[in-house]
């Protein structure tokens, strides 16, 4: 997809977590989302390739189409996301070309919680959405790969155990080129 639909400003997902004086009991492993941070970084690889395949697989003309993509998605992106499509799809907009992870890289990971940040590169230069009128709809200054920070979460609902939560433009090393 495009750039404002694959960076779509949204809050990064936060847990907040008010500990009382008494001590907390040591959480049940058998509870924990992943056991390994090996094991959540592969879950959150897996779930975000999962997403860029289900947004490369999206014909803005067939709203039935968009629902892979929401499967993969939570919160504020889930809501953009679904905002986002519908706008191009009551529009007549039409989307051609692919998106391609050439990096993904753990930036963070919290196995017990569930909790992956991950530091992407995405390559887009094939990604065309037009208007009715057959313009180009991209920014003609988008850089061809995108350096982007994904956060992804746990979800019981989800196959691989983690939804996407944000997507967000990042600085920093990996660098992408």
């Amino acid at each position: 997809m495009h750039r404002g639909l694959l960076c779509a400003a949204g809050a990064v997902f936060t847990v907040a977590l008010v500990a009382g004086c008494t001590p907390q009991p040591e959480p049940d492993a058998s509870q924990q989302p992943f056991a390994t941070e090996e094991e959540a970084f592969a879950a959150a690889e897996e779930t975000y390739r999962n997403y860029v395949d289900a947004l490369n697989d999206v014909d803005l003309s067939d709203p039935e189409t968009f629902e892979p993509v929401y499967e993969w998605t939570t919160g504020d992106l889930n809501a953009s996301d679904r905002e986002g499509l519908s706008q191009y799809h009551a529009t007549g907009a039409q989307v051609s070309g692919e998106s391609t992870p050439v990096l993904i890289e753990p930036a963070d990971v919290n196995a017990s919680e569930g909790r992956v940040d991950l530091a992407v590169c995405l390559d887009v230069s094939a990604v065309n959405v037009q208007s009715t009128d057959g313009s180009s709809l991209v920014d003609p200054n988008r850089v061809p790969i995108q350096s982007l920070a994904v956060s992804l979460t746990s979800a019981s609902d989800s196959e691989t155990g983690l939804k996407v939560a944000s997507i967000s433009g990042r600085d920093g090393e990996p660098t992408c080129r």
